[in-house]
């Protein structure tokens, strides 16, 4: 048991899997505010032109070019949010 205890203190896992999970429930928050806020209000006379709800509805001939927009827009929001978050920080980073 005792190696065990070295193992997660030498390694710092606990923290890793603290992180992991704060992460993981940052992300789903942001996807939250970029499908249920940023989404419909930047896109609010795009979704009328074309009557749709939701931007993943959006497709033709077969091809979901609504997911692929929605998708591009999560990645935009979640690297600035990664961007800031670094930079705030101000950890460094290796050269």
């Amino acid at each position: 048991m005792q190696e065990f205890v070295e193992f997660l203190s030498t390694y710092n896992v606990i923290g890793l899997a603290i992180g992991l999970v704060i992460g993981a429930q940052v992300t789903a928050l942001a996807w939250s505010l970029i499908d249920d806020l940023i989404t419909p209000l930047l896109l609010a006379p795009f979704f009328k032109k074309f009557k749709i709800d939701n931007l993943e509805e959006l497709s033709r001939n077969g091809v979901l070019r609504g997911k692929v927009i929605s998708n591009l827009i999560k990645f935009v929001v979640i690297a600035l949010l990664v961007f800031v978050v670094v930079r705030n920080f101000d950890i460094p980073m290796k050269k």
